[in-house]
């Protein structure tokens, strides 16, 4: 890029807070009053239900007030962004990985990337504890923890030419903490991939509609990739409102499909749907990624926001209420047909994604460092990018806490409590003692019989009852209750579609990153080019993670129930390494006094992840420990029974033994591999502490030649800097644009 002398500033040259007008008192002390009105209400409602519009006041309320003072804080004070510095888009730009790219287009990116199974199922498995305990912890985590962490491993990644996080580990942590950050990353991810494709799969099990639709957005996405790619290159909005209209006529010509001869066709078990799933993901991962992968990410990120913005819009107008109360008994019991365990810690390892996420930092230490144009913009896409995972959660929460609980406890307990019959379901949910609840095998035959599905008995997982939600609510304003069947049917397809966006680029990922180790040894396998090692590496990964998906899905427990703790252990502590690595960073660059930022929340992090593993490793409470759960199985077949509580025959018995060795044995690694990150951590930033020397990683300080805002929109000041680029060199015909965002 060719730079006249007297070119414009490439930032805003007075980057101070706007002044404190007595409007702009009014509003913030108006958006303090009605979020403290609404916390109020959901803080001290007792006995009583509570409307639904308050979580979304309480919501919208903090995370602005988060938003406009804690992360510029954090951005300005702590990270000291710096837009006259050159970003590693603009420093490495090469069209494929590193590419600048529009602040908003890089937003949507980072949230589609990020946005998977976590913030729709978490929440709903977490109501069995009541709905303040989630809501409390989705919208105070994100604002210490889930968004901080996200932004500040965004920036130390861009800041480091978009390096992984496990590579930041190895070299600002050392090479011990580094070698175990390294196994623990690619192996969480795996236990994650795993988890996210059950929900999937128990979502669309013995559902034709659901299938037909999830399996017509295979052909779509393709249609999407040649058009762009050949037909009309750079067509966005062509392509996009192609793409909507088949996905409707998909959902709709779904239902005529489960009403046809041809729906034996799509009813399939969940053994058949796994395996469809792994050669899904294979394809997925080998497949140029403008075929199949990219299309279908944008396809979806449509699909997330705007539902999760229609169901927002219909929570604000249909005004439901809570069937589910503050608390239940079985957040301090820790005997919930749901998961097993009490409050702490359990809730906060179920509600997962929506909170806090390590999987989140694999992505803002991904792709997204890459695509920055200007520093300022990580609070934007970091901090913004969680607030919006996190309000995906806080809808969810209300969605299960909206519908019947007797419903919502017959879904989400597993078959081998409930029979899997409606009759028995019925029975088991009304001897759980819950207050004001009596449901009837004719009233759970009723609600199948309105969404059009065979049974909604043990449809665990959380996505089936995400979609009941979300169907009692939009169809109270769009097309009353003969369109529930669609809206249930439209949910399964988005909560399919919202996941999958996660199974396929994560195993992509995990592909990249199996490549890179085994590089190590036989170079060739870092060409990430070489098919044959793409093949081998994909079929590698894929196989991990289906063995895994595999054993859920003939759990007698329930698969979910079991796996989704587990799941939220890893997630939490993949969080922790990201955290480790950012107090490190700081302390090794001289502002320790911010280390309470990233510190508070990993203190806390540690505290409950490693509290959790230690009671799913040594809890004598088999519906709690792995490990006693496992004895008291293979005791059982020892003696020589045949049948143990969910389990009904001895090979159901056997399941449980081989899937409680897999789940204790991971357990324990897990563990494992943190305390020694954890303890890594804590020696060198002590040894920098007490030495008093500064080291630092960072690529040096190069000057910027470009400008670019730093928010969603423009301030006055900033578009008149645009005005001055716009006029001191016009950007050329034949610049990017749809890569930038600029069509």
């Amino acid at each position: 890029m060719v730079v006249q002398e007297q070119q414009p500033p490439v930032s805003v040259p007075d980057d101070r807070p706007p002044k404190w007008t007595p409007r702009r008192i009014a509003v913030w002390a108006g958006i303090a009053l009605l979020g403290g009105i609404a916390w109020s209400i959901l803080a001290l409602g007792r006995g009583e239900t509570v409307n639904a519009i308050w979580f979304v006041f309480a919501a919208l309320c903090s995370y602005a007030i988060a938003y406009r003072f804690y992360a510029r804080f954090i951005v300005t004070r702590v990270l000291r962004a710096d837009d006259t510095r050159a970003t590693p888009a603009e420093r490495l730009e090469n069209g494929l990985d590193y590419n600048r790219t529009d602040r908003r287009v890089t937003y949507g990116h980072h949230f589609a990337a990020i946005a998977g199974a976590g913030p729709l199922v978490g929440p709903v498995l977490a109501a069995q504890m009541g709905y303040l305990p989630g809501t409390i912890w989705i919208i105070v985590g994100v604002i210490v923890a889930g968004a901080v962490q996200d932004l500040m491993v965004l920036f130390f990644s861009m800041r480091r030419n978009g390096r992984s996080l496990g590579q930041m580990a190895r070299q600002d942590i050392g090479p011990v903490g580094g070698i175990a950050a390294l196994v623990a990353v690619l192996a969480i991810m795996i236990m994650i991939l795993a988890v996210l494709a059950l929900v999937v799969v128990n979502a669309l099990a013995e559902s034709p509609w659901g299938v037909f639709s999830i399996a017509m957005t295979i052909p779509i996405a393709f249609f999407m990739g040649v058009y762009l790619r050949y037909l009309r290159p750079g067509r966005i909005v062509e392509v996009s409102l192609l793409g909507c209209g088949l996905l409707i006529l998909a959902i709709v010509s779904g239902g005529w499909v489960a009403a046809s001869s041809l729906a034996p066709m799509f009813t399939l078990d969940k053994v058949t749907l796994v395996w469809c799933l792994i050669g899904y993901g294979f394809a997925a991962s080998v497949l140029p990624v403008w075929m199949l992968l990219a299309p279908r990410d944008y396809l979806s990120t449509f699909m997330k926001v705007g539902t999760i913005g229609l169901l927002a819009v219909g929570i604000l107008v249909a005004a439901p209420s809570t069937t589910m109360p503050a608390f239940t008994d079985f957040a301090f019991n820790g005997a919930g047909p749901v998961f097993a365990g009490a409050l702490f810690p359990f809730v906060f390892i179920i509600i997962a994604c929506g909170a806090l996420s390590g999987f989140h930092a694999l992505i803002a230490s991904g792709t997204t460092p890459k695509m920055i144009e200007k520093e300022r913009q990580v609070r934007l896409v970091g901090y913004g990018g969680m607030l919006t995972e996190s309000f995906v959660a806080i809808m969810a929460l209300v969605a299960a806490c909206t519908i019947d609980q007797g419903l919502y406890f017959a879904m989400n307990s597993a078959a081998g409590a409930t029979g899997g019959t409606a009759a028995g379901a019925a029975d088991f949910v009304n001897g759980l003692g819950l207050a004001g609840v009596s449901i009837t095998a004719e009233d759970l035959n009723a609600a199948a019989a309105a969404v059009q599905e065979e049974s909604l008995v043990s449809r665990t997982g959380g996505a089936p009852t995400l979609a009941i939600g979300i169907s009692e609510i939009l169809s109270a304003i769009f097309g009353g209750a003969g369109a529930k069947a669609f809206w249930y049917h439209f949910a399964i397809m988005f909560e399919a579609l919202f996941i999958l966006t996660t199974v396929d680029a994560g195993t992509r990922v995990g592909r990249f990153m199996l490549q890179d180790t085994v590089g190590n040894v036989i170079p060739r396998f870092k060409d990430t080019s070489w098919k044959v090692g793409s093949v081998l590496a994909s079929a590698v990964i894929v196989a991990a993670w289906g063995s895994i998906l595999l054993m859920g899905v003939t759990d007698p427990l329930g698969g979910i129930n079991t796996l989704f703790p587990l799941f939220g252990i890893s997630n939490q502590l993949l969080a922790a390494v990201a955290l480790a690595v950012c107090v490190t960073i700081l302390c090794k660059t001289g502002r320790v006094r911010y280390a309470w930022v990233p510190g508070i929340p990993l203190a806390w992090d540690a505290v409950v992840t490693l509290t959790a593993s230690w009671q799913k490793i040594f809890s004598d409470d088999p519906r709690i420990g792995y490990w006693a759960q496992h004895t008291q199985y293979r005791d059982a077949i020892a003696a020589g029974q045949t049948q143990l509580g969910p389990a009904s025959n001895l090979d159901q018995m056997e399941a449980v033994v081989r899937n409680t060795f897999v789940q204790g044995t991971l357990s324990i690694l897990f563990a494992v591999l943190i305390i020694v990150i954890l303890a890594d951590a804590i020696r060198v930033c002590v040894s920098h502490l007490r030495s008093g020397r500064i080291s630092d990683s960072e690529h040096p300080h190069e000057p910027s030649k470009v400008f670019a805002p730093a928010g969603l929109f423009a301030t006055a000041e900033e578009k008149r800097i645009q005005q001055m680029w716009a006029q001191h060199r016009p950007e050329s015909p034949e610049a990017p644009a749809v890569l930038a965002g600029r069509e």
